[in-house]
C-alpha cells in the first residue's frame, strides 16, 4: 500500500497531472471521430476510392485496440512516465505524417501508428489519475477522467466539420501537433512512474502473446468495421479473418493463463467487481458510440444537414453530461451504490431511445432533438463513472492498470460492436421497409394516381415536357419512399438499442455492492 499511496499528489502538482491526462485522453479520442467529416475531402484530395478512405478509420481502431491490453505491460517495462510520454511523441509524429501523406495507403500506414501511440493515451491517462488520488477521492477522479471520455467523441464532428469548411483535412491531424508538445513536456516534468520490481528480460517477452492478441484483435476489429460492407460471410477475407479471431482468442487466452510473465494478466479478472465492469464498459461503449454514430448519420443523410450542424446538435448533451460528472462523483463519496446509479442511468438511456423513436421523421426539426439528448448526457453521466469506480473500487498497485486496459478494451470493442451491428441492421430492415412501403403502392389506385398526376403537374409547370415531367414524378416518389424506409430503419435502431439497456438494468441491480472496501 505505501507503494500505491507514494504516488498520491497534492496541490498545483495534481492539478497539472490531471489537466495533462485529461487533455491526452481527448487528444485520443477527438481523433476517433474528426476524421469522419473529412472522409469526403480525402477521397477526393487523395484519388481513393470510398472502401479505401474508409481504413483511414479502421486502421486507427485496429491500432488502437491492439496496444490497450498491453499498456500496463508496456508500462511496466519502460516505466509509466517514459511509456507515456514516449506515445505522445509517436501520437503527435504520426499526426504531423498523416497531414502530410502524399496517397491513401500512406495516411492509412500512419494512422495506424497513430492508434498505437493513442490506444495507451486513453488507458495510462486513467491510471495516472486513479493513482494520483487517495482512494476516498477515487470517485472524483473518474468524474475528472470522464469529462474527456464522454466529450470527446462528441468534440470531434463540430471540430472536424469546422476545420473542413474553413481550412483543408490535413489540419485536423496538424491541431493535434502544438497539445502533443505541451503534454509531453508536462508529462516528463510532473507524471511519476511507480516501482514495478524486475522487468522481463528480452527472452522473458511474451512474444507469442503479442502475436497471438494482435491477430485474433486486429482481425476482430476489421472483421467488425468492414464486415457490412462486404457483405459479411459471402466475402473470403471476412470468413478468413473470423477464423483467426476465434482461434486466437482461445490460443491466447490459453498462453496467457500459462506463461510465467504473460503480457496480459488475466488473473486479475478473478476481481468480481471488474469482471462486472468490464461487462457493463461493452455495453456503454456500445450504446455510447452506437448513438453517438447514428445521429449525425441521420441528421445528415437524411435531414440534409452539414457536418458542422450535425456535430452542433450533440454540443448541449455533451455540457450536460460534463456538468453531471461532478455531482455523481460527489454522490459516490457520499456512499451511495454504484449499482443504483448505473441502473438509473441505463433506465434514463432507454427514455432517451423511446424518445428518439418516436420523435423521428423525414423532416424533424434540430428543437425536437434538445431535450431527447439533454437526458441521454444525464445518463451518461450516470453510466461512466459508477461503472469505471465499480471496476477498479477493489484493486490496488498494478492491478488498477490492469483492470483499466480491461475496461478500456471492452469499451472500444463495444463501440466496434454497436456500430458494425447498428450498420448491418439498418442495412436490413431498410430492404424489408422499402419492399413494405411498395408494395403497398398500387399503381392502379386512384389515389397514388392523382398523388403521380400532381408531382408530374408540379415538373411541367417548372417548364418540362409531359413525358419527362412523369418520368421525374416517379423518380420523385421512390426517393420519398428510400427516405421513408430509412427513417424507418433508424426509429427500429432507437427502440432496440432503448430495449437492451432497459432488460440490463434488473442485472445491475443484482450486483453486489463494495459498501466497506
Amino acid at each position: 500500500m505505501e507503494q500505491q499511496n507514494s504516488l498520491v499528489t497534492y496541490g498545483a502538482a495534481r492539478v497539472i497531472i490531471t489537466l495533462t491526462a485529461i487533455m491526452c485522453a481527448l487528444l485520443e479520442i477527438v481523433d476517433t471521430t474528426i476524421v469522419n467529416v473529412a472522409l469526403n475531402d480525402m477521397k477526393g484530395n487523395l484519388g481513393a476510392s470510398t472502401s479505401e478512405v474508409g481504413w483511414v478509420v479502421t486502421s486507427y481502431a485496429i491500432g488502437n485496440v491492439i496496444i490497450i491490453p498491453m499498456t500496463s505491460w508496456l508500462s511496466q517495462q519502460f516505466g509509466r512516465r517514459n511509456y507515456f510520454a514516449a506515445s505522445i511523441m509517436l501520437f503527435t509524429l504520426c499526426s504531423f505524417l498523416c497531414g502530410n501523406a502524399n496517397g491513401i495507403w500512406e495516411l492509412v500506414l500512419f494512422r495506424f501508428l497513430q492508434g498505437a501511440g493513442g490506444g495507451a493515451l486513453l488507458v495510462t491517462s486513467q491510471t495516472i489519475i486513479t493513482e494520483s488520488y487517495p482512494p476516498e477521492k477515487r470517485g472524483m477522479a473518474q468524474a475528472i477522467y470522464g469529462l474527456g471520455v464522454i466529450i470527446g467523441p462528441t468534440l470531434g464532428p463540430p471540430l472536424g466539420g469546422y476545420i473542413i469548411d474553413h481550412h483543408s483535412w490535413p489540419y485536423i491531424f496538424y491541431i493535434n501537433i502544438p497539445i502533443g508538445v505541451i503534454a509531453t513536456l508536462l508529462t516528463l516534468q510532473f507524471v511519476r512512474s511507480p516501482k514495478y520490481g524486475e522487468k522481463s528480460s528480452v527472452r522473458d517477452v511474451d512474444w507469442l502473446g503479442i502475436g497471438l492478441l494482435a491477430a485474433c484483435v486486429g482481425s476482430l476489429q476489421y472483421v467488425l468495421e468492414k464486415g457490412q460492407d462486404d457483405d459479411w460471410f459471402n466475402d473470403r477475407a471476412i470468413v478468413l479473418l473470423s477464423v483467426v479471431a476465434v482461434f486466437g482468442f482461445f490460443f491466447f487466452i490459453w498462453r496467457e493463463l500459462t506463461y510465467h510473465k504473460p503480457i496480459v494478466e488475466l488473473r486479475v479478472l478473478k476481481n468480481g467487481n471488474l469482471r462486472v465492469g468490464t461487462m457493463l464498459s461493452f455495453i456503454m461503449g456500445f450504446g455510447l458510440y452506437g448513438s453517438t454514430f447514428i445521429i449525425p448519420l441521420y441528421t445528415q443523410s437524411t435531414l440534409g444537414w452539414t457536418a458542422q450542424q450535425a456535430g452542433m446538435l450533440m454540443i448541449p448533451a455533451a455540457v450536460t453530461t460534463a456538468f453531471m460528472m461532478p455531482i455523481i462523483g460527489q454522490l459516490l463519496q457520499k456512499g451511495v451504490p454504484q449499482q443504483y446509479l448505473v441502473a438509473l442511468g441505463m433506465l434514463l438511456f432507454f427514455v432517451y431511445s423511446l424518445w428518439g423513436y418516436k420523435i423521428l421523421t423525414p423532416d424533424t426539426g434540430a428543437p425536437n432533438f434538445f431535450w431527447m439528448l439533454i437526458v441521454r448526457g444525464v445518463g451518461l453521466g450516470m453510466l461512466f463513472i459508477p461503472i469505471t469506480t465499480l471496476s477498479l473500487s477493489t484493486l490496488k498497485g498494478q492491478q488498477i492498470g490492469q483492470g483499466a486496459s480491461f475496461t478500456g478494451m471492452m469499451r472500444q470493442l463495444g463501440g466496434s460492436f454497436g456500430v458494425a451491428l447498428v450498420t448491418t441492421f439498418m442495412a436490413r430492415r431498410n430492404m424489408t421497409h422499402r419492399s413494405d412501403l411498395v408494395t403497398k403502392l398500387d399503381i392502379y389506385n386512384p389515389a397514388v394516381q392523382q398523388h403521380v398526376a400532381g408531382i408530374q403537374q408540379s415538373f411541367m409547370a417548372k417548364g418540362l415536357a409531359s413525358n419527362t415531367a412523369l418520368q421525374s414524378a416517379y423518380q420523385s416518389m421512390d426517393y420519398a419512399i428510400s427516405k421513408q424506409a430509412a427513417v424507418l430503419s433508424y426509429m427500429d435502431v432507437f427502440l432496440y438499442l432503448g430495449i437492451l439497456f432497459l432488460i440490463c438494468v434488473p442485472f445491475v441491480l443484482l450486483v453486489k455492492g463494495n459498501k466497506g472496501k
